[in-house]
């Protein structure tokens, strides 16, 4: 089980956001290269990151940001927002990125998302926003009414390494993750699912190693590490215990 710290860039800083809404973000780190860092020495293995502005812009906007972080760590990193073309793609994996984490497209332009993953296998990642089962896009300001089972679906067998499932509600809120909404997800594709949104205590990594969460991949974890409500190696000695077992 993977836990994925992450850092959501807004104008270059490092912020968290309550419920993806823009207007009520919290400046946590004005060097998200300095954090990253911070992540990387507490043994975290990977870095989920997130272009905010480039959610809502459909094209990269952090990219300066992206570059200083890549330059600073050494683990794998994750990215999505505003990936919305075989070009941006190329354009971040060429940069270092490990894997990219395609949204709104997902959607709008499944096609896309298959395209990508037969031609960068194993880089593809697709995020799932959901809001009471329902898919959001665009920064997760558009609802839909596709379910999220209905578009993971979509990717089954195409080679999309992951789904991020996240809980849009909970997202930033401190609330706990909505596991029983994630492993129906799991257990509905065979595609690897991570869990993302309202990560709150070490209860939800203990909820994480239960036998019924052993299938999903790992979970994206925000502000319980910024607000200090997560102890980081505490967390992490946790997933290593389970890994030796």
């Amino acid at each position: 089980m993977i836990l994925f710290p992450a850092i959501d860039l807004k104008k270059g800083e490092a912020v968290r956001l309550e419920q993806g809404d823009m207007a009520r973000a919290t400046v946590f780190n004005r060097d998200p290269s300095a954090q990253a860092r911070i992540f990387e020495s507490l043994g975290f293995e990977w870095l989920h990151l997130v272009d905010l502005d480039g959610a809502f812009a459909g094209k990269p906007v952090n990219t300066r940001a992206v570059a200083a972080i890549l330059k600073a760590i050494k683990i794998p990193v994750q990215l999505g927002g505003g990936i919305r073309n075989i070009a941006t793609v190329e354009s971040w994996l060429a940069q270092g990125i490990k894997r990219v984490v395609i949204g709104t497209a997902a959607v709008r332009d499944p096609e896309f998302v298959q395209a990508a993953a037969k031609e960068f296998p194993g880089k593809i990642a697709v995020g799932i926003d959901a809001r009471a089962g329902k898919v959001a896009v665009s920064g997760w300001v558009e609802e839909t009414q596709l379910e999220t089972v209905e578009l993971a679906r979509l990717f089954e067998d195409q080679g999309v390494s992951a789904i991020i499932h996240t809980d849009v509600e909970r997202d930033g809120m401190l609330q706990g993750l909505n596991l029983d909404a994630t492993i129906a997800l799991a257990e509905a594709v065979s595609v690897p699912v991570i869990a993302s949104g309202g990560f709150a205590s070490i209860d939800d990594v203990t909820a994480m190693l239960e036998p019924r969460a052993r299938k999903l991949e790992g979970a994206i974890v925000g502000r319980a590490l910024y607000d200090g409500r997560l102890d980081a190696k505490a967390a992490l000695a946790l997933t290593k215990n389970l890994k030796a077992v």
